[in-house]
């Protein structure tokens, strides 16, 4: 026997599957029964299992447990490495020359079920080695060429990819859930009436209203949800809308880039420690101030009759300390102007007068022809007909023809907040029921609510409230 072999004893299992397509991760466990059972014919010792399931070694993404095994070997742990093949281990020449520098002066040996042994101490060993690797990587590049080609004919018929359900169809992508297609046109409705994401994530997860997988709604990805574009019907392949798909759409185009436009407002985005509290803060504006600037919420200490200190909420001037006003008293008198406006047997058609007819029609074709003309140079850059310079040129006026359609379609459907309110039959309760951020998108919408210095001391009816130091226009 030569000098450098030893008998092994010690050995560390290694694990992976790129796509645990049953989710039970038993493919890995299938593994590591066979490892097992080879450990048992070596009479070598199993010291740790280390497994990456799911984990693509091609990919190049962090592999936890295979970076715990090449620990375990440059710490001396084992002498011995158990796979059910070399492909297991790695899939990239990279990989496998780290791997080898970690194995050749330590003499590990690396047994496999499948693929027999490899003895990285000698230069046949390595060699064998590096062949298996590159017969690996190849085999890997051909699969995913395929999968390309296989993507790429299937973007060209508007066909789902697979994956995980997505909320609004059955798992094969193409059959429309019918209560969750409402829930999406529903959640449309909301963020185009003003409705927060948190809101509606709350609503969901009171009604029992679940994720695709299960889970409960967050706001993020409520939004997340309603940006996609396969809520439209929209194909998306490779970062790019590609055309129309075959499933059948939860919205309309237009009513969903309308969304996407509300959802994209840079001045939407809130965290939770800014998430407004209050009916008038940053909509409120300061009548001393000539700038438009809003008024905030804060506390304001005052005495009682009695001569005790009270904590008293207000909105005062975002800037300076000039202009206060007590928060419930403000908000009452805001809501109490609105209601009565909002009741009066004009109401419907005075918001009717209010919107902006948006040709969508045309906007759709406008779509249609620019993406038709970037396709045709598209081709006939490929075919050699222009260069890319020329690409360039002429299609920066079919891409601008894009957007301006598109920008053209996200402001062409808006939902009146104040809508529902019209014809109720207790506008006073409906109105308790639209929730904080609906209320909100009612007052932006139809009122500009300026504030202005009040008179000092009691105001005629023995009262402190002074109903002419606010000055409501409507929009």
């Amino acid at each position: 026997m030569p000098a450098h072999v030893s008998i092994p004893t010690r050995a560390i299992i290694y694990c992976r599957i790129s796509r645990d397509r049953e989710g039970a991760g038993l493919g890995v466990e299938r593994q590591r029964e066979d490892c097992e059972q080879l450990a048992t014919q070596l009479g070598i010792e199993i010291v740790a299992v280390y497994d990456d399931n799911d984990l693509s070694a091609y990919s190049g993404k962090p592999r936890p447990g295979y970076r715990q095994l090449l620990e375990d070997l440059r710490e001396g742990r084992a002498d011995t490495v158990l796979a059910w093949h070399t492909d297991r281990l790695h899939r990239s020449p990279a990989e496998l020359e780290e791997y080898i520098d970690v194995c050749e002066p330590r003499r590990v040996e690396t047994r496999t079920v499948k693929a027999g042994n490899l003895d990285l101490t000698t230069a046949t060993g390595r060699m064998i080695a590096r062949q298996l690797g590159v017969q690996a990587r190849y085999e890997v590049e051909r699969m995913v060429e395929r999968q390309k080609r296989k993507r790429d004919e299937m973007a060209k018929n508007g066909k789902h990819f697979g994956g995980r359900r997505p909320f609004g169809w059955e798992a094969d992508g193409m059959t429309p859930v019918e209560f969750e297609v409402e829930c999406i046109q529903e959640a449309a409705r909301a963020v185009l009436a003003g409705a927060s994401l948190r809101s509606i994530a709350a609503g969901w997860n009171a009604r029992g209203i679940t994720t695709s997988t299960g889970g409960d709604w967050e706001g993020p990805e409520v939004g997340g949800m309603l940006r996609r574009p396969r809520n439209a019907g929209i194909f998306v392949h490779r970062g790019e809308e590609v055309g129309a798909a075959q499933w059948p759409a939860a919205l309309d185009e237009a009513t969903w880039r309308s969304v996407l436009g509300v959802l994209t407002d840079p001045s939407r985005a809130v965290s939770p420690s800014n998430e407004r509290k209050y009916l008038g803060s940053g909509i409120y504006l300061c009548g001393v101030c000539e700038d438009g600037t809003t008024m905030r919420s804060g506390t304001s200490n005052s005495r009682t009759p009695q001569g005790a200190n009270r904590l008293w909420s207000v909105y005062r001037c975002r800037t300076s300390k000039h202009l206060s006003r007590r928060q419930a008293l403000l908000d009452d008198h805001v809501q109490m102007v609105l209601l009565d406006r909002l009741a009066r047997s004009d109401a419907a058609d005075w918001l009717a007068q209010r919107e902006e007819p948006v040709d969508v029609r045309g906007a759709q074709e406008d779509m249609r022809q620019a993406r038709a003309t970037l396709d045709e140079l598209a081709a006939a850059l490929g075919s050699g007909e222009l260069d890319m310079r020329s690409y360039r040129v002429a299609s920066e006026g079919a891409r601008k023809r894009l957007e301006d359609a598109q920008g053209l379609l996200s402001r062409a459907v808006k939902v009146n907040p104040a809508a529902g309110l019209v014809g109720a039959e207790d506008i006073d309760a409906e109105w308790n029921g639209l929730g904080l951020s609906r209320q909100r998108a009612v007052i932006a919408h139809l009122m500009a609510v300026t504030v202005l210095p009040a008179r000092r001391g009691r105001v005629p009816g023995g009262g402190y409230w002074d109903p002419d130091a606010v000055r409501i226009d409507w929009k």
